[in-house]
């Protein structure tokens, strides 16, 4: 079988494509992908020939079709059985914040896209965005904390791939972070497979 195909939005803005982009890269896994540019031109009809929900990413693999950013991590899981946390209780935990983050923060997601090479410090600073950002940091202290770091659970897991994209938002829109946060974000940013992800970005058209 060919490896799976991994759809993708623009590398400067879509988050949701991030997250398990990054995870697969990561981790190792053997992909390919393709890029669909959003918003320009006819991008709806290109993106509903391929996926039933018409969104983007989309992982396609043999005759299985995943259109959900932690669906496909979960598929990505039972490939690699390490991209979880290998303890139980650490899993459940793991499991639910990367839940939390895959419904939740509204606020943030309206007031502060995803702009991966804008600096626009102070923008979206809202009442509502600002206290979604400190119940995201509440996450990541108590998370470090417990493993240590430099990942949530140690090492690089789904859960982190969920929040990869609010490092971004963070650093974006200056977002002040205490020393453990700033940390994390550094070491997420600061990965291999970000930066190519980054590279990247800065060479779409």
């Amino acid at each position: 079988m060919s490896p799976p195909l991994l759809v993708i939005g623009n590398k400067r803005y879509s988050s949701w494509s991030l997250r398990p982009w990054l995870l697969l890269r990561v981790d190792g896994v053997d992909f390919r992908e393709q890029r669909v540019s959003l918003y320009q031109g006819a991008y709806k009809p290109e993106i509903l020939q391929l996926s039933p929900a018409g969104k983007v990413p989309l992982l396609i693999h043999g005759d299985v079709t995943v259109w959900d950013s932690l669906a496909i991590c979960e598929y990505a899981a039972e490939l690699v059985p390490s991209l979880w946390p290998a303890e139980r209780a650490e899993r459940a935990r793991a499991r639910a914040i990367a839940c939390e983050m895959h419904s939740g923060f509204a606020a943030i997601r309206r007031d502060m896209p995803m702009a991966l090479l804008d600096a626009l410090p102070g923008v979206g600073h809202t009442v509502e965005a600002l206290a979604d950002a400190a119940r995201l940091q509440q996450i990541w202290r108590d998370a470090l904390a417990t493993s240590g770091g430099p990942f949530l659970f140690g090492a690089f897991s789904i859960a982190d791939a969920m929040f990869a994209p609010v490092t971004t938002r963070f650093t974006t829109y200056g977002v002040p972070l205490d020393a453990s946060c700033a940390d994390y974000v550094a070491a997420v940013q600061g990965h291999a497979a970000f930066q190519r992800w980054k590279a990247e970005a800065i060479a779409e058209r």
